[in-house]
């Protein structure tokens, strides 16, 4: 069954408040993780590889540098789940 844009859009909120410890009201799609949401590339990291288990896809490097926005990694998801 493939996820939704909410369903994933709230999973990588809860990731990212537990990686970055920001407020998960500011995790919303426009937003930039490394300039909005203060999320360093360790933590980009740690990102990537929690909603790599939470949504059971595969997210290449080349398409982790991709992902600027947090609209940019759902919408990833969003496609290959």
């Amino acid at each position: 069954m493939a996820l939704t844009q909410d369903e994933v859009l709230a999973g990588i909120r809860d990731i990212v408040v537990e990686v970055a410890g920001i407020d998960g009201a500011l995790v919303s799609l426009e937003k930039k993780f490394a300039d909005d949401l203060d999320v360093d590339s360790l933590s980009m990291v740690e990102v990537i590889v929690a909603a790599e288990e939470k949504f059971s896809v595969k997210i290449p490097d080349d398409e982790v540098t991709k992902m600027a926005t947090v609209a940019d990694a759902v919408n990833f998801i969003v496609a290959h789940s």
